[in-house]
């Protein structure tokens, strides 16, 4: 009689055991090989530069001619912009020798009027732009960035219910609810729209000094608040509610407010639906002052731009040479943290405000191009054949 096989004497010896299951090979010993394609294996065509003198040199050089005339025009163009910066942070109240810092706000005295003056030796060509400036407020940090809800932004009013979860976005807290009372919230809830900057800025004409009547007939400049927003802000991240017929009116944004237990940021001293009482189209969520303010600075020292001069009849090219006056309504607190608040006046350039950083930059890498370009042709003269 034959020997049975290996085989069969595994599985005979198997049942035997009392398993019964034939042993089956270990799923985690199994090869790790890749399978055996041109991309698995890493074999796929490729191409890589061989960086010699004749390729690396023109690119070097190509980059540095045209990187420096790129550069000079761009640092040219920023310094022909115009514009003159004052710090009011120390403004004094008019008629008193007390700075507006340190003036006691009360909701009897909510405002501190002051005024700073200045003087233009040669007229800005217009468009002219106003601008707020702030310095040491850090708006770029992570929760006061994320305390917002967008959709209450487009108009999604929300009552606040426990149960249902709805209400303002956690994200706003402790902006998010009135505090004492956690049926009531805010919109716009966050720390964003309740640190809204708030000083009213007006900017008057005194006349040229040469003039006869210089300081007598004081011209207000006229001033646009809207057209200060990105255009895609506007019309897309930030809606009021509607009525019943879809259309956006003061009278749907009061009734929006008052249905879902809403109210103004605790910081505010004006109704949302009093934005802007003038232009409805400029009241309520779609105030350009707010959304100006909601788009967040990168860093703590920022410009934000503020209004556009109506260039007519005598402004009609600019602000001419002559004295002005800022009269300004100082609600802001920045002293608390060390900061400083700026009026700005400015022209622009073809490629915007007065920013030479960019024209620095090509300058630069263009230098740098050439430097390197100069290096190594020596090097390779002297060096490379070797």
């Amino acid at each position: 009689m034959a020997q049975p096989t290996e085989a069969v004497t595994a599985a005979m010896s198997h049942v035997a055991s009392g398993s019964g299951v034939p042993h089956q090979p270990d799923e985690s010993r199994r090869s790790r090989k890749p399978a055996n394609t041109k991309f698995k294996q890493q074999q796929l065509p490729a191409w890589q530069p061989m960086l010699t003198a004749r390729s690396v040199l023109p690119f070097l050089v190509a980059i540095g001619v045209a990187f420096i005339p790129i550069g000079i025009a761009l640092f040219l163009s920023a310094a022909n912009v115009y514009e003159i910066q004052r710090d009011y942070t120390q403004c004094k109240e008019l008629g008193k020798d007390v700075p507006c810092a340190n003036f006691s706000f009360s909701s009897q005295n909510p405002i501190c009027h002051c005024q700073e003056f200045f003087s233009l030796d040669k007229q800005i060509a217009g468009p002219v732009y106003i601008y707020y400036g702030l310095d040491n407020f850090y708006q770029n940090h992570r929760k006061y960035v994320k305390s917002r809800d967008d959709n209450q932004l487009m108009g999604g009013f929300q009552r606040i219910d426990i149960d249902k979860q709805t209400g303002p976005s956690k994200d706003c807290d402790p902006f998010a609810s009135v505090k004492g009372n956690g049926t009531y919230g805010y919109a716009p809830c966050g720390a964003i729209a309740n640190s809204l900057f708030n000083d009213s800025i007006a900017l008057h004409y005194l006349g040229n000094p040469t003039d006869a009547a210089a300081g007598v007939n004081i011209q207000p400049v006229g001033l646009l608040k809207t057209g200060i927003a990105w255009k895609s802000d506007k019309d897309i991240k930030f809606r009021n509610p509607r009525n019943a017929s879809g259309i956006a009116t003061r009278q749907a944004l009061i009734d929006a407010m008052k249905n879902n237990n809403l109210e103004k940021p605790p910081y505010w001293s004006t109704e949302l639906w009093n934005l802007d009482t003038e232009d409805q189209n400029n009241n309520g969520l779609q105030n350009e002052d707010l959304i100006v303010w909601m788009r967040t600075a990168a860093f703590p020292s920022f410009r934000k731009l503020y209004r556009r001069v109506n260039h007519v009849n005598t402004f009609a090219d600019g602000l001419p040479v002559g004295n002005y006056s800022f009269e300004i309504d100082y609600r802001y607190p920045v002293t608390a943290f060390e900061g400083r608040k700026y009026v700005i006046i400015s022209s622009v350039s073809w490629i915007g405000g007065r920013n030479p950083f960019l024209g620095i930059a090509y300058m630069t890498v263009g230098c740098v191009c050439l430097l390197l370009a100069a290096i190594f042709f020596f090097i390779h003269v002297k060096w490379g054949k070797k």
